[in-house]
């Protein structure tokens, strides 16, 4: 419970362990008590602290609804806040993973051939399926790769992934701070803009390849600097023209004054490694990415011959540009709560429905009357404050029925009671309205429809409102004396005995009382975050 705090779904999932940690929050193991499934929740705490860090969830939380691949981590569900625009956490539910492919790395010494190719199989068959979609990863490193024990493998963490639209199809210009630098690009190095390619997750792909066959890092560079060191002692200086494509100035001088460097071949770099590999890898580490091959050109290598199929590798309709506007524009903190929240509730249909039809029903398990009268609230600091008149929204929830009202004395009445004193309390109201419709001095009424008449509400004279009088107001005040009516109004003082009754010598003057507040009708709202309902 303290897991969930607010969250009413949470009931849902019975948490087994802490599985991981970071600076995001922390992931949980547990048990889906609807499905009998083991699920993985991931709790993003105070996400919209820092807009960039909340633009980052939404990326991910949208680009894996929208990428749908047996290579790529599946979401399953996310739990509905309490709040529309209050909620500060998110818990997403993933499917289980057991490991992630640095543990596997780290923690097995004895992988296969069939591993190894198996592995690169299917992280190229989901980067194909990414790709096809125009959307860049940009940030794949082992961590990044989960695994279960059945070697499957699954790419995850999309918050540094991008979507290169239509009118952009092959490079976009985005800031370096991309794959961690151990996997990151020699064309990204030293840079803080650069014009890419999909190529640079091919490349980060081939440096994982290379952990698998060595058990250790490719290219462990300390720095920028020393990052370009080691990837040109492997590939060698490279070629004049390739350097000439390096948009970064001060890179392309390093790399120009760097004394010429032979490539070493793979086949010493990995020598136990299978020669097929080896060619596929030297193909996906070339130094120009326009060298390097596709993950599509990759999966119909050689390497893969008794592996491939077609028909299990999949491409994927284009992103839309329209779901990713929000790259293209700067956004408030309280317009990535909206768009975040628009996404929680792909996972929750029929609330989706609502909120796209614009009613919005209450679809909650429990009404809260508190957050009833915090919708009213919220409504009259929005609405009056600038001047607006309208009554805030009716209330479409009301509390259960009671069979009895409880008195001070502890006796009880029943309802017919309580009805049968309503009834007594407006026969005496309209005797008192009939003995003062008789008088016409000091006379407090207001025509009403039928011509039934009751007491007002303070109505006064237009000169209390000092500089808003009009000459409209002056021949209205005159015509009410006219008829026998006081400008000196004054509210009713309620009699104990009866709600409709006041007394004429309890009157209260109102230029002695000061200006009434104005009235406010009173309706109950429905809710704190303008969807007519809690949960």
């Amino acid at each position: 419970m303290d897991f969930f705090t607010e969250y009413g779904e949470g009931n849902r999932y019975k948490i087994e362990e802490v599985i991981g940690k970071g600076s995001y929050g922390v992931v949980c193991s547990a048990l889906d008590t609807h499905t009998g499934e083991k699920v993985a929740i991931k709790k993003i705490n105070d996400i919209f602290e820092h807009v960039s860090d909340a633009t980052r969830i939404l990326r991910e939380i949208k680009l894996l609804r929208l990428l749908r691949h047996p290579d790529i981590v599946e979401i399953k569900h996310i739990l509905l806040p309490p709040s529309r625009r209050e909620f500060k956490d998110i818990y997403v539910v993933f499917e289980l993973m057991e490991s992630d492919l640095h543990q596997v790395i780290k923690a097995n010494d004895d992988l296969t051939p069939e591993h190894y190719q198996f592995f690169l199989y299917q992280l190229l068959r989901g980067l194909k399926y990414i790709h096809t979609a125009n959307v860049f990863h940009r940030d794949l490193k082992p961590k990044n790769i989960l695994a279960n024990a059945d070697c499957k493998l699954k790419i995850c963490d999309f918050g540094l992934a991008r979507v290169a639209f239509s009118d952009t199809p092959t490079a976009i210009f985005w800031t370096d701070y991309v794959a961690t630098r151990w996997y990151r690009a020699p064309e990204l190095c030293g840079s803080f803009f650069s014009k890419y390619t999909p190529a640079i997750d091919i490349w980060s792909i081939g440096c994982i390849f290379a952990e698998l066959l060595t058990g250790k890092p490719l290219f462990p560079g300390k720095n920028v600097v020393h990052q370009l060191d080691i990837i040109t002692d492997l590939l060698g200086t490279p070629s004049p023209e390739a350097i000439s494509r390096i948009r970064n100035e001060k890179a392309k001088r390093y790399l120009s004054s760097m004394r010429r460097k032979k490539p070493i071949p793979f086949t010493h770099k990995f020598p136990n490694a299978d020669p097929l590999a080896l060619r596929l890898l030297e193909r996906m580490l070339a130094f120009d990415p326009k060298d390097r091959p596709s993950a599509e050109e990759a999966l119909a290598d050689p390497y893969f011959k008794n592996i491939a199929n077609v028909d299990r590798e999949p491409a994927a309709q284009p992103v839309m540009k329209l779901e990713f506007e929000f790259e293209r524009r700067r956004i408030t903190k309280e317009d990535i709560r909206e768009l975040i929240y628009r996404e929680i509730l792909e996972y929750h249909p029929n609330m989706l429905r609502e909120f796209l039809e614009g009613t919005e029903s209450t679809g909650f398990m429990y009404p809260s009357a508190v957050d009833h009268f915090k919708k009213q609230f919220a409504y009259l600091e929005e609405h009056y404050a600038k001047g607006s008149t309208a009554a805030p929204p009716e209330r479409q929830h009301n509390s259960l029925p009671r069979p009895s009202v409880l008195y001070s004395d502890n006796r009880t009445q029943s309802t017919t009671n309580v009805t049968e004193d309503l009834s007594k309390c407006v026969i005496r109201d309209d005797a008192r309205r009939a003995q003062l419709d008789s008088s016409s001095v000091g006379a407090n009424r207001v025509p009403q429809a039928g011509g039934a008449t009751r007491p007002a509400r303070g109505v006064g004279s237009a000169e209390r409102y000092g500089n808003y009088a009009s000459p409209a107001a002056d021949q209205y005040e005159q015509r009410r004396i006219a008829n026998g009516v006081s400008p000196r109004s004054s509210y009713p003082k309620r009699i104990p005995t009866c709600k409709g009754e006041t007394s004429e010598a309890d009157r209260i003057d109102v230029r002695q009382t000061g200006q009434p507040k104005p009235y406010i009708p009173n309706k109950l709202p429905t809710t704190v975050d303008g969807r007519n309902g809690h949960w």
